[in-house]
């Protein structure tokens, strides 16, 4: 029964990834198609405008062109999130961290194809107002998540809400 429900929601986890990297996808498909080439195509004056770019870095255009290390440490944390997710007990109170590791994991491997297939990601969404980096659907989802995943570990769960995380606690049950 427990194996049964455990590979359903981890179906569905599977689901609400391939629906995210499709939007993910689509969005910087229509960002080739409509603003390559093309001037800034203005939203909201003066705050929000879609502004076409490759982004060969990260956030703020930090370490350009280090495509490797980028895969690398991508591989390395999709692999780390699958590991929990996997873990996480069938309990209710852990749906979000299925949400928000599952958009986290999204956003990685919408960027990951990005650098794996064009070397580049390509990033549109600009906020004028502020100033921002120009960013993609991805990044939000890598963003938004991140934030709402350390204010529910800081401040919705506790500490032994993470017991299924640890090596010592899981042996010690085992051995009760």
């Amino acid at each position: 029964m427990m194996n049964k429900k455990k590979n359903k929601i981890l179906l569905l986890d599977i689901l609400f990834l391939v629906l995210l990297v499709s939007v993910d996808q689509y969005t910087k498909y229509i960002a080739v198609q409509k603003l390559k080439n093309q001037p800034a195509f203005n939203i909201i004056n003066g705050v929000l405008e879609f502004n076409y770019l490759e982004n060969r870095g990260a956030a703020f255009g930090m370490l350009q062109n280090q495509k490797f290390f980028f895969v690398f440490v991508a591989i390395i944390f999709l692999c780390v999130i699958a590991y929990v997710i996997v873990k996480v007990p069938l309990q209710k109170k852990y749906n979000r961290i299925h949400i928000l590791l599952v958009m986290i994991a999204g956003g990685a491997i919408g960027n990951l194809i990005d650098r794996l297939r064009l070397d580049y990601v390509v990033d549109f969404i600009y906020i004028v107002l502020i100033n921002f980096p120009i960013f993609n659907v991805a990044d939000m989802y890598v963003t938004f998540s991140t934030i709402v995943l350390i204010i529910h570990v800081l401040f919705v769960y506790k500490e032994n809400d993470f017991y299924f995380l640890s090596f010592k606690q899981r042996k010690f049950r085992e051995l009760k």
